[in-house]
């Protein structure tokens, strides 16, 4: 697990959303889907992130909601990485 005090971001590949909305049910302050039917980070300003690769930031009091959110996606289509050097540490791309 990433050290609790590593500045996370989190981004949704929609090419591979599946629009199931697990991850709006455990974090909907992180997570919304949209009228499309694909699921979209959101930030504090609750507005959707909806450019390709937009990121927000994880706050660590959702870590974990975020991270059940990366495990349980049938899409594999949420990632999680380091602020600081882009490293993927949750998703499909993580080592």
């Amino acid at each position: 697990m990433a050290g609790t005090g590593e500045a996370l971001e989190v981004w949704i590949d929609q090419d591979l959303c599946t629009g199931d909305g697990i991850c709006a049910q455990y974090a909907p302050e992180v997570f919304e889907l949209d009228i499309d039917g694909l699921a979209y980070v959101k930030g504090e300003d609750e507005e959707l992130r909806q450019q390709p690769g937009e990121t927000v930031p994880v706050p660590l009091t959702l870590l974990q909601d975020v991270v059940d959110s990366v495990k349980d996606c049938p899409g594999d289509c949420i990632h999680v990485r380091r602020a600081t050097d882009g490293v993927e540490v949750y998703g499909p791309d993580a080592d």
